[in-house]
């Protein structure tokens, strides 16, 4: 019988994701464009030349896995921080650690988890090791590194990135899973699906999700597993999305440009990711009225509108009914007319208006509201449109002096903008028949 100490002093089983870590590259599953046969990383390895690089990934896709086989394939000594977690005193004792293996002639290879943590400073105290070789560093990290990561550093590093592993790369770790570690769990093709299609790209969360359920099915006494009891038993809402990182942003981009590009089905998965991620539905409905201000404009001045009744649908009614009202808005923007001649305009006016000077209002523009401002030709010969032919005052000038008309505003033949720009060329045309 086992006494109490053993109890506590069993080492405890590692999960299964740190149990099936690859032993070799040849084990990796994934990343073909980096490590297959001719590619950078295989290259790199064959070559025999150890370089600093930053792996550039969403979680579970290998960043650490090939950190350390650069390590055991290169004979390095390996040495690991978590940005997290570490701070300049742990990067100082690092490299002490790394001084006393080249003294034995070891090279040592530091990794550093999560490297887009580290601030400026602690980014700045690496960075004289990374430059006089004494450490080869390896950072992983899931944030762009063009955005996280000092240029110093940067430009010393080669940047790699790793890739979401596709359905195939998964099934092909579920059977060596199942094979290796649940060999008396029998799983059926709706619950292989399940379970694979939420580990959305994420190798460990594959593994993790598989240990769960063998747990699960333990307790409840099964032999094999379908997908009903996989929806019962786990917890299987939680997509991969960083509500402020580049996830997010992509998402977003992703969202506005199939709007912009007229496609309503891309749109509505873009939407529906986002919302199923966690994406905020008001944040949501405030990009969806810049979209309808940016992209659709004047072609279609209902788009704004519609945008607008979706985002107070939304106030009124919360989730999930409001978010029906954000989905038909981002398929009414998706299918109307197009115009950012208005945006333009408004550019354009702005960046001349920031670099302009301060120009006098025009004397017949000016208010009057005052005897001596009248007597000073305030709005003297204003003309007033309405009573003018068609209410236009043609050949008048509403520019400060010394300004040609730039004709920033310039609509585009689409939708109603196209009724826009033909009424316009009929006022040019007063105009010019007015200065003969």
């Amino acid at each position: 019988m086992s006494s109490v100490s053993d109890l506590f002093s069993a080492e405890p089983a590692p999960p299964l994701a740190e149990e099936l870590r690859p032993k070799k590259l040849s084990e990796v599953i994934g990343q073909t464009h980096l490590l297959g046969e001719g590619k950078p990383l295989e290259l790199a390895f064959r070559s025999g030349k150890l370089h600093s690089m930053i792996l550039w990934g969403p979680p579970g896709v290998g960043k650490t896995t090939i950190a350390r086989l650069t390590a055991q394939s290169f004979g390095c000594e390996y040495i690991a921080l978590s940005a997290v977690f570490s701070g300049v005193k742990d990067i100082r004792a690092a490299m002490e650690e790394a001084e006393r293996n080249l003294q034995q002639g070891k090279r040592t290879i530091l990794f550093v988890d999560e490297i887009h943590r580290f601030n400026k400073a602690q980014q700045d105290a690496l960075l004289p090791y990374v430059e006089s070789g004494l450490v080869t560093f390896i950072g992983a990290t899931t944030e762009n590194p063009s955005f996280e990561v000092n240029s110093a550093l940067l430009s010393r590093a080669q940047v790699y990135v790793l890739k979401s592993l596709g359905e195939e790369e998964l099934r092909a770790l579920f059977s060596r899973a199942r094979l290796k570690a649940l060999p008396d769990l029998e799983f059926d093709d709706p619950a292989v699906s399940t379970l694979i299609g939420y580990s959305d790209g994420d190798a460990r969360r594959l593994l993790n999700l598989m240990e769960q359920t063998s747990t699960a099915a333990k307790a409840a006494g099964l032999k094999k597993v379908n997908a009903d009891f996989l929806q019962g038993a786990l917890s299987l809402n939680v997509r991969r999305f960083d509500k402020g990182g580049e996830y997010f942003y992509d998402q977003i981009s992703a969202l506005h440009k199939s709007v912009r590009g007229s496609n309503p089905d891309a749109a509505l998965y873009w939407l529906c990711r986002m919302l199923d991620g966690g994406a905020d539905p008001r944040y949501l409905a405030r990009r969806i009225v810049r979209m309808a201000w940016e992209d659709i404009g004047l072609a279609d001045p209902r788009g704004v509108q519609v945008a607008l009744d979706a985002a107070e649908t939304y106030e009124r009614l919360g989730s999930p009914e409001g978010e029906l009202a954000l989905g038909e808005a981002v398929i009414y923007l998706s299918v109307a007319a197009k115009s950012n001649a208005a945006y333009n305009a408004y550019n354009e006016a702005m960046a001349f208006v920031k670099k302009d000077k301060s120009r006098e209002v025009p004397v017949h523009l000016r208010n009057a509201p005052t005897r001596l401002m009248k007597e000073l030709g305030y709005g003297h010969e204003y003309r007033y449109a309405h009573d003018e032919p068609e209410a236009y005052a043609a050949g008048e000038n509403y520019f400060p002096e010394g300004i040609r008309p730039p004709g920033w505003y310039r609509p585009t033949p689409r939708g109603m903008e196209g009724r826009i720009g033909e009424k316009l060329e009929h006022l040019r045309e007063l105009d010019r028949l007015a200065k003969k």
